[in-house]
């Protein structure tokens, strides 16, 4: 492996000739996808079904009103708009629209995009407005009035940056400035917690409540409403990815450390319980609990007691704790949402959603089942403040998305939206199957493919997977690969690889760290299966993931080249001997390891992407796509990978675009065009 990088100069966001070349990498890649005589019906027909009026538009219930966030030709960078319970029932298009980003944004002569809109909860008419310039993970908040449907003059406006803020009351909030000039963390992520409160001038109160070393991850804070009208304010200290503490502020703003273990989540606080999910083991005044567990634990009176820890800060008193949901082999914890009586878990049992409600009954949660379909995947949508009401959604691979309404206190229930069907589902059939990785462990997957579908070898077949962070790999609706890719003999992988949350943090911890390569082998050991049961073949195998999935299948391509005809390497990380020197990757360290740690640096340089490329091996022409407005993961990962490839003799083809980000945060025809361009690539490559 060479010890200089002679494509490090691609890292430079600014320099005029690294845009000539990434222009002239995307040029290259223009010429090839969008000529195809597919791409351009193509991307007007995903266009027109993002616009279709007919899809469900998801909102946040307040008061009288449900808002939503809508995109459509007239308003590219979309609106802001609200309408009744009543008229969304009656599926009327009555809405009002309360803020126009398009308009803002031709107001301020600035390349706006949503990011978030967060209202009071007690004060719904008043509202953070983030603003992304170009889709990136940096906002500029501005505070709105909705009655008024003005800026509030002297109200609470942020500057640009990776800053936490969040309301604390109407008049108050919490802010962790992640702005030029604040003190940031070594992965650019606030430092301080400030509670900021109004004045009439704008010359608001600053109190400083908390600061956490250079060295930490990141902090946050927020405000609890219990059911009974208290309130709880938390500030969450991360020391690194998925190590924190948390601490209580009360009411002389003192901060009181909670003793619950470094790797623990408080996933809500309800009726003066804190609900509380291990990621390790805990044991704790002489009983122990099992990670992957979610604890009630009883939150008394704040009265501080000397703290062992020698944080500065006293620690608060624990009280009772009862196991709510305890781990299992093939289960684990979704999510979890509280309403004004109940608590709601959304649980993954063997890769499909259910739904339990806990009511607590003289001091005691007890569980209920709740009227729900189990065959599928649920998603918590909406909970509006102080009602037993939650909203979800429903579907699986060929059942397109349904809204529901639940009343969690009577188990009744009402279909508010069911999304069109984009393509008939009857020709085809979604099936689970298990591939044996090296070590012996059955890797689940998924299979979506025509029920007709011939053994031989020559089904076009595109895998899909993740692999990291402990986020699972749940089936979804493919409204797009439906009828583009289904419809057209094609097959659809979800691949459930160890280092996702499929079975709970072990399944997770498997591929953590050192161990990452796990990933690697079980995502290769699905892609086997597939060859060895006939159904697509390495000429007809394509695989494809983003940002941790962008590794995933660079480390995948450059250690099995032979398995695979093209591979979708999107906003990925590839080079791990840098990562964390480039925008937010010192984040991470918890999830890959250290490169200036000796130890680790060998097991990162075992599987670096970057670092393998090869002059003598057989690459399938790849795909890989990044933003230049992506300040998550470095643009440079994709540069450098198309450059080394080339360096060593190897086509690849680049897409960046001038906007998006990482998440994509884009305009509708933007989405389009780039899901178009891949279909195009997946059908050169797979189908031709």
């Amino acid at each position: 492996m060479p010890h200089t990088d002679p494509h490090q100069w691609l890292e430079n966001l600014d320099a005029p000739e690294v845009q000539a070349w990434v222009d002239g990498q995307n040029s290259k890649t223009h010429s090839l996808l969008d000529t195809d005589p597919r791409f351009a019906p193509l991307q007007a027909e995903i266009l027109a079904h993002l616009q279709d009026t007919r899809q469900i538009p998801f909102f946040a219930e307040h008061g009288a009103w449900l808002y939503n966030f809508h995109q459509d030709d007239a308003h590219a960078r979309g609106v802001y708009r609200r309408t009744s319970l009543d008229a969304y029932r009656a599926g009327a298009q009555d809405w009002d629209i309360v803020l126009d980003i398009d308009a803002l944004a031709a107001a301020d002569k600035e390349d706006w995009f949503l990011d978030g809109i967060s209202h009071c909860t007690l004060t719904p008419s008043r509202v953070q407005v983030f603003l992304t310039r170009g889709g990136q993970d940096a906002t500029v908040c501005r505070e709105y009035d909705l009655v008024a449907q003005s800026w509030v003059e002297h109200g609470f406006d942020f500057p640009e940056g990776k800053s936490h803020i969040a309301w604390r009351d109407v008049d108050s909030a919490f802010v962790c400035p992640g702005w030029k000039g604040a003190p940031l963390t070594r992965a650019g992520y606030p430092r301080e917690v400030w509670l900021v409160e109004r004045a009439a001038d704008g010359q608001h109160g600053w109190t400083q409540l908390f600061a956490a070393p250079k060295d930490a991850m990141m902090v946050a804070a927020w405000r609890y409403l219990d059911a009974d009208g208290s309130v709880l304010d938390l500030i969450e200290a991360s020391d690194s990815f998925y190590s924190k503490t948390y601490h209580l502020i009360d009411a002389q703003l003192a901060t009181l450390a909670l003793p619950l273990p470094p790797k623990a989540e408080i996933e809500g606080y309800l009726f003066g319980d804190l609900l509380v999910k291990l990621a390790d083991d805990w044991v704790w005044q002489g009983a122990s609990y099992a990670a992957g567990s979610l604890l009630a634990v009883a939150l008394p009176a704040l009265t501080p007691v000397p703290s062992p820890s020698g944080r500065g800060d006293k620690d608060a008193q624990l009280g009772r704790v009862q196991v709510l949901v305890a781990p299992a082999a093939k289960r684990s914890i979704d999510s979890v949402e509280t309403t004004r009586a109940s608590l709601v878990v959304n649980l993954i049992d063997n890769v499909k959603s259910r739904l339990l409600a806990f009511d607590k009954v003289e001091g005691v949660w007890c569980e209920r089942a709740l009227p729900v379909a189990d065959s599928g995947v649920i998603e918590f949508a909406d909970q509006p403040w102080d009602s037993d009401i939650i909203c979800y959604s429903f579907s699986d691979f060929l059942t397109p998305t349904g809204l529901y309404r639940l009343n969690v206190a009577t188990g009744e229930q009402e279909v508010l939206r069911a999304q069109p069907a984009a393509f008939d589902a009857s020709a085809f059939v979604a099936e689970q199957r298990h591939a044996l990785a090296g070590d012996g462990t059955a890797i689940p997957y998924f299979v979506v493919r025509g029920k007709d579908t011939v053994l031989d070898g020559n089904t076009p077949t595109l895998m899909y997977g993740y692999g990291g962070f402990e986020v699972s790999m749940l089936p979804y609706y493919i409204e797009n690969f439906g009828p583009h890719w289904l419809e057209k003999g094609g097959a659809f992988v979800l691949a459930c690889i160890r280092g996702g949350g499929e079975f709970g943090p072990a399944w997770h911890q498997a591929a953590q760290g050192p161990r990452r390569a796990v990933s690697f082998g079980d995502f290769i050991a699905v892609a086997e299966d597939l060859i060895a049961h006939g159904l697509t073949s390495p000429r007809r195998l394509g695989i494809e993931g983003g940002s941790n999935g962008g590794l995933l299948v660079g480390a995948c391509m450059v250690r099995r080249p032979e398995l695979f005809n093209a591979v979708v390497c999107e906003v990925p990380l590839l080079d791990m001997l840098r990562y964390t020197e480039l925008l937010a990757g010192a984040s991470w360290i918890d999830e890959y390891g250290d490169p200036d740690d000796e130890t680790e640096r060998a097991a990162l340089a075992a599987y670096s992407p970057y670092h393998h490329v090869q002059a003598d091996a057989d690459y399938p022409l790849a795909l890989f796509t990044t933003s230049a407005k992506d300040d998550r993961v470095h643009p440079g990962h994709a540069r450098k990978m198309v450059a080394r490839l080339a360096e060593l003799g190897h086509d690849a083809l680049l897409l960046e675009t001038a906007g998006g980000g990482h998440s994509g945060n884009a305009a509708q025809a933007q989405t389009a065009e780039e899901l178009a361009r891949v279909l195009v690539y997946l059908y050169r490559q797979l189908m031709d």
